[in-house]
């Protein structure tokens, strides 16, 4: 096998919710899915530069919650700042649930969650210079 791309697919609750969560977070909405004009939307992607994250209204996959457990998929996403992540999540009413921090394996990490409980690792390399 030589894969070319992955997409991972999230299994979200509320399409428009996850949408504007993943806008919030910097990413964009790259386009949606509805069976009939009149129908809702439930399938769709967000993306940033050339990733991609399609959402799923209520199937493929887990959600991010069952009761007091968390089951949702977990995501590396590696960036050059995570300290302007972290502040730009801020500004964006983002839940944070573990600020940058400086680990022990060479990165920089923080973690936010999704509204459905899916949690991204936000990284960046600690042995690479920040850019300008």
């Amino acid at each position: 096998m030589n894969a070319q791309h992955l997409t991972p697919i999230l299994n979200v609750s509320d399409m428009e919710q996850s949408f504007d969560w993943f806008t919030r977070l910097g990413w964009t909405k790259r386009w949606d899915w509805q069976a009939t004009p009149d129908a809702p939307v439930t399938f769709g992607a967000v993306g940033s530069g050339q990733c991609e994250i399609f959402l799923c209204l209520g199937a493929q996959g887990g959600s991010g919650q069952v009761g007091d457990r968390e089951m949702g998929m977990w995501m590396s996403m590696w960036v050059a700042k995570v300290d302007a992540e972290f502040a730009n999540c801020q500004a964006n009413g983002i839940e944070v649930t573990r600020p940058p921090k400086d680990e022990p394996w060479g990165v920089r990490e923080m973690h936010v969650r999704h509204p459905d409980g899916h949690i991204f690792r936000i990284s960046q390399s600690s042995d690479c210079p920040e850019p300008a």
